[in-house]
């Protein structure tokens, strides 16, 4: 049962992806376990983040609403997706 909803899940972000074809910048993908790295030294650490697709939208709403009605939601219902914008470094 796990692997056949994997298996649509990838389907359907497929379908998504081919949609939205155009704002995708960076495919991204799947994200592994996290490391946080600190003048203390190295811990492994825990987030929500399980993967990560770079966009480019006009704004960071319009980015936001490119994941509207994204498939997994009622896929894998709980998901859900963050946005966060790309920043200029300040005085470069």
């Amino acid at each position: 049962m796990r692997h056949s909803k994997a298996q649509e899940g990838i389907a359907a972000w497929k379908a998504w992806v081919e949609k939205h074809h155009p704002a995708i910048v960076a495919m991204g993908g799947p994200l592994g376990k996290t490391k946080k790295v600190t003048e203390h030294g190295i811990e492994d650490v825990s987030n929500l983040m399980s993967a990560y697709t770079v966009v480019r939208a006009d704004s960071h709403d319009a980015a936001a609403k490119l994941f509207e009605r994204h498939p997994h939601f009622t896929i894998f219902p709980g998901d859900s997706v963050e946005v966060m914008p790309v920043l200029p470094i300040p005085n470069a």
